[in-house]
């Protein structure tokens, strides 16, 4: 059990009154209960922590990221270009990935979020280098055992290469057999559709220009088989409508209605270039968008019509992206981002702080089909971030304390992360794996891939 003694600020989700001075119990991996002055008679097995300098919120969840992706941030090539010429000139450093890159990564990139309020994530993993030949799905799930994050990964795909008017090379591109064999293969082995499932799977074709119409339809088929979620990338730049057209000879969106992929079961990261009609067509038919801000800025891609799909009741969630189309994967980071983004167009009311704390958890659980996840109630997932508020950075900023945490600040880390009832991260640190030990890994085979695609030129 622990008990979280005295808190600050509890904020139970983003329509309900914070509370203050009350206490959080749990039991096993779920809340308790919400009270003051909670008293345990078993103190056996119990930790107390002490958070009265600490505002306590529902774990974020982050809904799009490539964790791959750490070991490849801020390369030189790639901090001034857009999607396309930074694809083409990673995809000659990912053809490196093998089977410790894909675990360390995976390592990296929870480690930060867990680190930075998230509780929850999937990732989109979609190169497979042939000399892979271990289970890069189970890596991933180990990884995340390893440090205690809730996960729903993607078993990603790509079919289209260079020879085929894609844009990676041919080593890390499978064809239609391969995918769904090994697809059906991984829902098989490790979803889990239970309430408070620790792992789940979603399928996820790349893009509409890495994968054949076929690809699209039997993913939507097979996923619909097993009922699991499938989700891909679009309406991401104006050079990927433009493809559409030229090649389908319709826009993004229309490719996926003709595909059957679309529906609440579905959904889409981006989705920045979206016209009226097609906004329509995502609230009727209930797809659900993941929104990445920072990656959105970094690439130039454009701004995502969040402030009108949200009015409009289509379901935005919140997510960090490829951690080398944002450099980071700072979830309390991005949540400012998201804040701040829709106001350059929108105006300063575009979105309020607790718009975005809702994006952030409550819709991304809905979006990852998780349940009792996204907001501190008793009998749901004990997944929580206390961030300690007793800092410079928050000094003169405590008359809102939940918007604190958004507007001030400048050391997005968290006290504790709890995880389905679990210390993830406690006093600051991860809990699962040593981070210096991470860092070396990390750096060192970085470098490795680095060098190797610089040789190869």
């Amino acid at each position: 059990m622990i008990l979280l003694k005295n808190c600050y600020f509890i904020s139970p989700s983003s329509t309900e009154e914070g509370l203050r001075g009350h206490d959080i119990l749990i039991e096993e991996n779920r809340i308790a209960q919400i009270a003051k002055n909670i008293e345990v008679k078993d103190q056996k097995d119990l930790r107390v922590i002490d958070a009265s300098g600490c505002v306590v919120i529902p774990g974020f969840v982050n809904t799009h990221h490539h964790f791959y992706q750490t070991l490849t941030r801020n390369l030189p090539a790639t901090q001034n270009v857009e999607l396309f010429d930074w694809l083409i000139y990673l995809y000659e450093v990912w053809k490196y990935l093998d089977e410790d890159a894909i675990y360390y990564s995976s390592m990296l990139a929870m480690g930060e979020l867990l680190k930075t309020g998230c509780t929850t994530s999937t990732d989109h993993h979609y190169v497979y280098p042939k000399h892979v030949t271990g289970d890069i799905m189970g890596l991933q799930f180990q990884a995340a055992e390893k440090l205690g994050m809730r996960f729903s990964p993607t078993r990603g795909s790509m079919s289209r290469s260079k020879k085929d008017g894609g844009l990676p090379p041919d080593t890390v591109v499978q064809t239609v057999d391969e995918i769904l064999g090994d697809s059906e293969r991984v829902i098989n082995q490790y979803h889990d559709s239970s309430e408070l499932s620790m792992r789940k799977i979603t399928l996820a074709p790349c893009s509409p220009f890495s994968v054949e119409k076929e690809i699209m339809k039997e993913t939507v088929k097979l996923s619909r088989k097993h009922s699991v979620r499938f989700h891909t990338h679009l309406a991401e730049t104006q050079d990927e409508n433009d493809y559409c057209v030229q090649i389908y000879k319709k826009r993004p969106l229309a490719l996926m209605e003709e595909c059957d992929f679309i529906g609440e079961d579905a959904w889409y990261a981006h989705g920045i270039h979206f016209n009226d009609d097609e906004l329509k067509i995502l609230k009727e038919t209930g797809t659900h968008i993941a929104h990445c801000p920072s990656s959105n800025m970094r690439l130039g891609s454009g701004i995502c019509r969040v402030k009108e799909m949200i009015e409009m009741g289509i379901n935005v969630a919140l997510a960090v992206d490829g951690s080398a189309s944002n450099d980071t994967s700072d979830m309390l980071g991005e949540a400012r981002n998201a804040l701040l983004l829709q106001r350059v167009t929108k105006g300063a009311d575009a979105l309020k702080t607790r718009d975005v704390y809702k994006i952030a958890s409550e819709n991304g659980a809905k979006l990852l089909n998780f349940e009792k996840v996204g907001k501190i109630k008793e009998g749901w997932a004990a997944d929580l971030a206390l961030f300690n508020i007793n800092k410079i950075e928050y000094t003169g900023a405590l008359s809102d304390p939940l918007a604190a945490l958004i507007f001030s600040g400048y050391n997005h880390e968290t006290q504790y992360t709890i995880v389905n009832g679990k210390v993830a991260v406690d006093n600051g640190r991860l809990v699962g794996f040593d981070e210096q030990e991470l860092v070396k890994k990390g750096n060192e085979i970085s470098d490795h891939m680095y060098q190797r695609a610089l040789n190869e030129k």
